[in-house]
């Protein structure tokens, strides 16, 4: 691939061939991708890395490589499955901080700072807006994760709980959620309690079973290890030594709010997510959620994350979509 006025080249070396391959993908997809992507030559000779284009593409190119490169080279990650959507990860955050400049090389000595240990993976952000929530989720007892579907909140409120699980730092999880969407309740729905409520929490089993074996999760639901229940099973509780995860909260009303937040006991941290452009209450009642978010902003002990279109890690096109209905919804 050829590109006009290629004024500039540099080079990265990577010691590691076997973790190359890996990188540069079969016939060299990953990286024609990548040319096609930043608009620059990445040439491969040996274990070295040419690449040629304007200078900003190429730093950043540049960066990106020795970036991806690195957490391969971790041997909690090394193992785990390899796509060109890991390039178009680095990218989103690297153009949320400032570029290195031509001087600077990318260090291959670089440590992952943010990451959570599961059973079956190492969860690590992919995002500027996750990367700041995995700093809320290990230094704030309570975190308000907010933001448009995609973007995480849940998945990595989960994988959080499961590192401080695995660590032996909380006794419990518990998975907690409003029990109405779209306008149905519970009691609207057939079958007994079990079947009416795991519709509603399908997503928080997905993530840990894809963070757990299977025998792992089922063992710890049937000791209470890890609980899941709608949101109405928690009053006259009081949670001690347990990570709390509160799901869909933006379909909470002002009374559940306040209800869930104080149950907060000795040891235990609590994540509230939603995403207030998906209200299902009734209308004209007030959600939960956005209430609290006015009272408690000025706490410092609390950490309000808002995520956005940006940081959504499904297909792009779902981020594409989240921008195009706010547009619309402002005009």
């Amino acid at each position: 691939m050829n590109f006009k006025k290629n004024n500039e080249e540099t080079k990265i070396e990577f010691p590691n061939n076997s973790l190359i391959a890996i990188l540069v993908g079969n016939h060299s997809d990953n990286i024609i991708k990548l040319e096609k992507l930043m608009k620059v030559n990445i040439n491969l000779f040996g274990n070295q890395f040419h690449i040629s284009g304007k200078l900003e593409k190429i730093n950043l190119a540049k960066s990106i490589l020795a970036n991806v490169y690195n957490k391969l080279s971790n041997k909690k990650i090394e193992n785990t499955s390899f796509e060109f959507s890991d390039f178009e990860t680095e990218l989103r955050m690297l153009r949320g901080k400032t570029i290195l400049n031509s001087s600077v090389s990318p260090k291959l000595d670089k440590i992952i700072d943010y990451k959570f240990e599961t059973w079956k993976k190492t969860i690590i952000p992919k995002s500027l807006g996750q990367e700041n929530y995995f700093k809320a989720l290990n230094n704030y007892e309570l975190v308000f994760g907010l933001g448009p579907a995609g973007t995480g909140k849940s998945y990595l409120a989960v994988a959080k709980g499961i590192d401080m699980l695995k660590k032996g730092l909380i006794e419990k999880i518990i998975l907690t959620r409003p029990a109405v969407e779209a306008g149905e309740r519970l009691g609207f729905l057939p079958g007994d309690m079990k079947e009416k409520i795991d519709p509603y929490l399908r997503p928080i089993y997905d993530a840990l079973y894809e963070m757990m074996p299977s025998e792992r999760v089922e063992k710890k639901i049937e000791s209470g290890e890890i609980e899941i229940a709608p949101l109405a099973f928690m009053r006259g509780r009081t949670f001690n030594n347990a990570f709390v995860i509160v799901d869909e909260a933006q379909n909470t009303t002002s009374v559940q709010m306040k209800m869930v937040l104080t149950r907060i006991g000795e040891g235990s941290r609590m994540v509230i997510n939603g995403d207030l452009s998906q209200v299902d209450l009734p209308k004209g009642q007030m959600s939960g959620l956005k209430e609290s978010e006015k009272i408690l902003n000025k706490i410092k002990d609390i950490k309000i994350i808002s995520l956005k279109p940006n940081d959504v890690i499904r297909h792009r096109i779902v981020a594409k979509i989240i921008k195009a209905y706010d547009n619309f919804n402002e005009v």
